[in-house]
C-alpha cells in the first residue's frame, strides 16, 4: 500500500436531509485516530466524512489510486486525512497499511472494516474464481484487517464490521455474498467475546438497500420501484444513514454495547411494507 496525502433519483419517499454533525458535539471523536477500509465511496466515504467532521484523524483505504486521491480531496481534511492505497485481500498490503498508521499515529481508536464487493448470481453459476474473489475480499480481507490492526488498537477502541441485511433473510442469487456476510457477522460476535477483557468492543452493522454506487451497479433501474416498495420506510437508505450508525457504535456513548448487530434497513427485514 502506498500513502496519498450517489447520483440517481429514488422512487418513493425522499430521504431526510442530513445536516452538520454538530448536534452530537463536534468533538465526539477529538484526538481519535480512525481507519476506514473501502473508504473511497458509498458508506465508507460517508463514514470517513462523519468521523472527520466530529474531530477524528481519518485513514481511508482503497484499491484504485485515482479514486483514493479523489476521496481524500473530497474529504478536504488537510493533514487530518491519510489515504493509503491497497487491497485488503493482500496481506502484504495490510502490513504496509499498519506500518504507515503506526509510523504516523502510533495507535488506532476506531476501525470501520468496510471494504467489500458484491456478488449476486444463481448458485449454479458461481465459479471457483467468483468464490475465491468474494471470500478473499469480504471475509479474508476483513479477518486479517482486524487481526493486523490489533496491536495498534487502544484500550477502549471500537471495531465496527460492515455485514448485511442478507444474513438475516434469504435472498435468491445471494448465496455467496450472504455467506461471507454471515461469516463476518459471526466474527463480530466471537471477537467481542475474545477482546472484551481488553476493553476493545466489536460490533457490526447490517445495512439494507443503501443508495450507493455499488447498489446502482447491482440493481437494475427497472427494479428500483419494487425494491422501495419492499421497505417499510418507503425509501432507500443513504450512506449517511449508515455513517450515523457506525459513528454511534464507535463513540463513547456506545461503551456498553458489544457483540451486537445494528440493522439499518428501514424495516426491510422486520417490518412488512404497507406499500
Amino acid at each position: 500500500m502506498t500513502p496519498n496525502a450517489a447520483a440517481h433519483s429514488t422512487p418513493g419517499k425522499t430521504a431526510p436531509a442530513h445536516h452538520s454533525t454538530t448536534h452530537h458535539g463536534a468533538r465526539r471523536f477529538g484526538d481519535t485516530v480512525a481507519l476506514v477500509t473501502g473508504g473511497t465511496s458509498g458508506m465508507g466515504l460517508a463514514t470517513a466524512r462523519q468521523l472527520l467532521a466530529e474531530g477524528a484523524r481519518v485513514v481511508v483505504t482503497g484499491r484504485d489510486r485515482a479514486r483514493l486521491e479523489a476521496a481524500v480531496a473530497e474529504l478536504d481534511g488537510g493533514d487530518r486525512v491519510l489515504g493509503v492505497r491497497g487491497d485488503v485481500s493482500n496481506l502484504a498490503d495490510l502490513d504496509e497499511l499498519i506500518t504507515e498508521i503506526r509510523n504516523r499515529y502510533g495507535r488506532l481508536d476506531v476501525l470501520f472494516a468496510n471494504a467489500g464487493v458484491a456478488s449476486f448470481q444463481p448458485n449454479q453459476d458461481i465459479t471457483e474464481a467468483d468464490f475465491d474473489r468474494t471470500v478473499d475480499i469480504n471475509f479474508k480481507g476483513m479477518f486479517f484487517t482486524i487481526q493486523k490492526a490489533l496491536p495498534l488498537l487502544s484500550r477502549h477502541a471500537s471495531v465496527v464490521i460492515n455485514a448485511s441485511w442478507t444474513l438475516h433473510r434469504g435472498m435468491a442469487g445471494g448465496s455467496l455474498y450472504a455467506a461471507t456476510k454471515a461469516a463476518v457477522h459471526n466474527l463480530a460476535h466471537t471477537l467481542a467475546a475474545e477482546l472484551g477483557p481488553t476493553g476493545i468492543r466489536v460490533n457490526s452493522v447490517s445495512p439494507g438497500y443503501i443508495e450507493t454506487p455499488m447498489f446502482h451497479e447491482n440493481v437494475d433501474v427497472d427494479a428500483h420501484t419494487a425494491v422501495v416498495d419492499s421497505i417499510a420506510a418507503g425509501r432507500l437508505g443513504t450512506a449517511e444513514d449508515v455513517a450515523e450508525a457506525v459513528a454511534f457504535l464507535a463513540s463513547p456513548g456506545a461503551s456498553y454495547i458489544n457483540g451486537q448487530d445494528l440493522v439499518i434497513d428501514g424495516g426491510l427485514v422486520a417490518a412488512a411494507s404497507g406499500g
